[in-house]
């Protein structure tokens, strides 16, 4: 059984997406308040299905610039916003399936009601999101080192860096980031309390 949120607060939500939409549609500068909205529930669904990080993102970013492109004629029909995102998704993902020669069973996008499976994928989506706005050279030395799974000596050679150097760039990326981590935490805490 799906459990919903009252009408009153599914109503406002939806009323305050629907103003989001209008504002981007009108002024696609706004459309960066849709993407930070939707980001993390996209990409879980896309990653959820291809098993592959960097087509996944590939993908999350395709789908964002196809969203934008076409944000002028979406039309309210009675689903959310997220539903037209997660549709989107579904054909870029049967596309490059096609493209790539594979067979891939893409499911109909969840009922956006329903709180997906895969919350660790949402958690990863929200820590991409989180190293992608560090400062360049943290990000790049966490990058090489949590996903390229390279050793400090191999990131101090190639960046023509000491290892003190590269160890004290990825201790403040990590620092960063468990601090912005706990801030989102404590946000969708307060967001979860207010509903």
């Amino acid at each position: 059984m799906v459990a919903r949120a009252p009408a009153s607060k599914m109503d406002r939500k939806e009323a305050d997406e629907r103003l989001l939409v209008e504002a981007a549609q009108q002024d696609p500068a706004r459309f960066a308040e849709l993407y930070d909205l939707h980001f993390e529930q996209v990409y879980a669904f896309i990653a959820r299905r291809m098993g592959n990080r960097a087509q996944a993102e590939d993908l999350t970013s395709d789908v964002f610039h196809k969203a934008l492109a076409n944000l002028r004629g979406f039309e309210w029909r009675g689903a959310p916003f997220t539903a037209w995102l997660l549709r989107i998704a579904a054909n870029a993902i049967a596309d490059h399936a096609k493209r790539a020669g594979k067979e891939l069973f893409v499911a109909d996008p969840p009922e956006v009601l329903v709180k997906p499976a895969g919350e660790g994928l949402e958690d990863s989506a929200r820590l991409f999101r989180l190293v992608e706005e560090l400062p360049a050279e943290q990000r790049r030395v966490i990058a090489m080192r949590f996903a390229e799974e390279k050793s400090v000596a191999e990131i101090a050679k190639e960046l023509g860096r000491s290892g003190g150097a590269v160890k004290q760039l990825q201790f403040r990326g990590l620092k960063a980031l468990r601090q912005r981590l706990d801030k989102t935490q404590r946000t969708q805490k307060t967001n979860r309390r207010k509903q």
